[in-house]
């Protein structure tokens, strides 16, 4: 890839180890708490908003770092120390992220601020897509959102949303011109304490326990109008380009999740690291049969295969996270590419390091079996594996594969 090299800034070497601090001294020591509690973190979303690190200005900072490498490398840093609390912590990011996706800088300006509160008032923020209908369909959304006397009502159900009913303020999209599919669906702020929206059920989760996931309910939820992401021109013209038969743009879910790609792999690339190191550091002073069991061939050489898929995620990784801040077209879907890869690896890595540590591993008195529970929702949420192969495969084909 033309202009792209894989060296840090001094900025972000900063940040990185700024957020290593953080993660080694706070998160780390509190995971398999929060892991074993089920709970939302909010001591350690508290000490995050204190340094800076849960804030809108940290977000938006490294957001638009110039070379596009902020967010992934913290994001890394932070599921390093625990991936259930580091959703806790970023969660509202894809929030935020929809929000900036497809609002105007008006509404940015307005709601942005009210989903991370300050530090003596944390606020949270949930991106309500997937539906029990709708998971990786995105075109199969009921929740339906009508006009009426500049007004939008909502009504449907929405699930496996993180911070989803806690949250102060929750991004949902919803389908306003069913015919149409996916290209009939904006996405609308729903302020805090807006009436009509509840939370049900909350899941209990094979892993990433310590993050908070839970269908959200919305019976005859009204918001202004001002709450459509982008504004009702800006919808209305997009839809007459499609009942027109022209080109309307990427889907208000799609552009999103396109765009939190590689900061989705960032955090299966921390959580594959964390699973390496310690694999590593067991494998240098574990003996049996008289020396450290990684001198022997069979552990050695899976460490190294190890170490080199990480290293080959994060580098897909960084390059789609260039890509994308340097406004460079995904024509071989790479920000697929980095997360399906990611998720894949941290799969792997988090199971042969339960696998070098043996039947110590399979405890939880080691870390390692809950890595490896919380590595596997990588080849789930935000796009499944499949739904990757299939988005590259299009890409690289440039037929409608299926």
């Amino acid at each position: 890839m033309s202009g792209f090299c894989p060296e840090l800034s001094d900025d972000v070497i900063q940040v990185r180890d700024w957020v290593h601090e953080f993660a080694r001294d706070v998160i780390r020591p509190a995971g398999a708490e929060w892991d074993e509690r089920e709970e939302t973190p909010w001591p350690v979303i508290q000490e995050a908003a204190k340094i800076g690190l849960y804030s809108l200005d940290f977000f938006a900072t490294q957001w638009f770092e110039e070379s596009g490498l902020g967010l992934p490398v913290a994001f890394e840093e932070i599921f390093w120390g625990d991936a259930g609390i580091g959703l806790s912590i970023v969660g509202t990011g894809l929030a935020a992220a929809a929000l900036s996706s497809n609002g105007t800088p008006e509404q940015m300006g307005e709601w942005l601020p009210q989903m991370f509160g300050t530090e003596d008032d944390v606020k949270l923020g949930a991106f309500c897509a997937s539906e029990p209908d709708a998971g990786s369909d995105v075109g199969s959304i009921r929740t339906r959102a009508v006009y009426d006397r500049g007004d939008w009502v909502l009504n449907g159900v929405k699930t496996w949303a993180t911070n989803g009913g806690i949250a102060d303020v929750h991004v949902v999209v919803a389908s306003v011109e069913p015919s149409l599919g996916t290209r009939g669906q904006a996405s609308f702020v729903i302020p805090p304490g807006t009436p009509g929206l509840s939370m049900g059920q909350k899941f209990r989760k094979h892993g990433i326990r310590a993050s908070h996931t839970a269908e959200v309910i919305l019976d005859d939820v009204r918001v202004p109008g001002s709450c459509l992401l982008g504004g009702k021109d800006k919808l209305d013209a997009r839809l007459a380009r499609v009942r027109n038969g022209e080109r309307s743009g990427e889907q208000a879910a799609m552009r999103t999740f396109e765009t939190t790609r590689p900061s989705v792999a960032a955090m299966a690339v921390g959580i594959a690291r964390a699973a390496f190191e310690y694999a590593r550091d067991y494998a240098r002073e574990r003996e049996q049969f008289g020396r450290k069991i990684g001198e022997n061939q069979a552990i050695a050489f899976l460490l190294a295969d190890m170490a080199t898929r990480v290293d080959v995620a994060r580098l897909l990784t960084w390059r789609a996270a260039w890509m994308a801040r340097h406004s460079r077209q995904f024509e071989q879907a790479e920000g697929s590419m980095s997360k399906l890869v990611a998720g894949e690896t941290a799969v792997w890595v988090t199971e042969q390091a339960i696998q070098i540590l043996g039947g110590a591993g399979y405890t939880r008195e080691h870390p390692v079996e809950r890595f490896h529970r919380d590595a596997k929702i990588y080849t789930i949420f935000e796009g499944t594996s499949e739904i990757q192969r299939l988005i590259i495969g299009r890409a690289v084909t440039g037929l409608q594969v299926r």
